[in-house]
């Protein structure tokens, strides 16, 4: 899975990175137009695996992972400058929009003031209007290229002129409705607006959990809800600098501050649960003395489509998937009771995977 985190200038993005990589990088005050991305991959904590791995001392130990991607702030009306964060961002699969809330005269704020709601608007916008630059670009090509006596690709035009509608009524593609050859078509465009989306609000610590902090929440939601976004854009709150300072943090010391805090759990974990949630995802478990590992799966796939996410030739050869379920695994104290009281079991292909089924896959090449 990878995220990218995005947002206006000084909106705390190199902090929320951060505090989700566990890296310490620079922090600036001012806006910066130019510089390098930051990239950083984090395991997904899961006991699951941590319990597999005392039971099986395996060889190798492998986590799902998240890969996060913090670059330069969006600028409003600067479709060029704003270009650059797009191509880097084109290929995630949702984008961090993190929302400054926080006040201090030491940061500046791009637009001068704070005002969540009215960021959110403008950094939609500018997803929009980055789309709609694609669409006219390309529909202008086709043009050009029927002057010169090429085919129009029917499809594509319906299909460009379908998404420039809803982006002249500001509307992003994430809530326009598009059928299955619609998706297929559009998929090497890689739009920017269709990107599912997890908006964080970034509070100081004193607003946490505060009456201010839960209204700026409530009506932010409201707010998704009311443009028809709430099945494709989550909104949570947290204090970015807490957080980072949590990441450096051992175990330990990281629970205790946040029990002080009152804080349920790190960034890191609200992130990945609210994030796999958003995408509709999961994790199956294989387990054996050479690995113990976990493989994300959107929900609802099929056992032998799942068989592909760890080789294509098990897809391909696809026989049956012997599986059982983590915690009838734990309960029944091994694979060998599971199979005794029947927890255990052989699916075929149309099997809808589960999250946390243990899956050894049969197959023959």
């Amino acid at each position: 899975m990878k995220l990218a985190i995005i947002g206006l200038s000084n909106a705390g993005k190199t902090t929320i990175f951060n505090a989700l990589t566990g890296q310490s990088l620079d922090t600036t005050t001012y806006p910066t137009i130019s510089g390098e991305p930051n990239f950083g991959v984090v395991k997904v904590p899961d006991k699951r695996i941590e319990r597999l791995a005392e039971i099986y001392k395996p060889r190798k130990v492998t986590y799902a992972s998240v890969e996060y991607i913090d670059y330069i702030g969006l600028t409003k009306g600067d479709l060029a400058q704003n270009r650059k964060v797009f191509d880097l961002i084109k290929d995630v699969d949702a984008i961090v929009h993190v929302v400054r809330a926080f006040e201090d005269d030491a940061v500046s704020h791009p637009m001068n003031d704070i005002n969540p709601l009215r960021d959110i608007e403008t950094l939609e916008l500018e997803l929009v209007f980055g789309d709609m630059e694609f669409v006219d670009k390309r529909l202008e090509r086709m043009e050009e290229a029927v002057k010169k006596g090429k085919k129009l690709n029917e499809a594509e035009k319906k299909l460009l002129l379908k998404c420039k509608e809803a982006l002249e009524k500001e509307i992003p593609l994430r809530n326009v409705f598009f059928d299955e050859e619609e998706q297929k078509l559009m998929r090497p465009f890689q739009f920017i607006s269709t990107k599912p989306e997890v908006i964080v609000i970034n509070t100081v610590e004193g607003d946490l959990n505060s009456g201010k902090s839960n209204t700026l929440q409530s009506s932010l939601v409201r707010y998704v809800s009311e443009k028809g976004l709430a099945d494709t854009t989550k909104v949570i709150t947290l204090c970015g600098k807490i957080e980072m300072e949590i990441a450096q943090f051992s175990a330990d010391e990281a629970k205790a501050f946040l029990e002080a805090l009152g804080i349920e759990e790190p960034a890191l974990k609200k992130f990945i649960r609210v994030s796999y949630d958003l995408l509709g995802l999961i994790s199956f478990l294989t387990a054996g003395e050479d690995e113990v590992k976990a493989w994300t799966i959107t929900k609802g796939t099929g056992a032998q489509k799942a068989a592909g996410k760890i080789h294509s030739d098990i897809e391909r050869g696809f026989i049956r998937a012997e599986l059982v379920g983590y915690d009838d695994f734990i309960a029944d104290g091994g694979m060998s009771a599971a199979r005794e009281r029947g927890h255990l079991r052989l699916e075929g292909k149309t099997y809808e995977v589960k999250d946390g089924d243990i899956i050894n896959f049969r197959f023959n090449v």
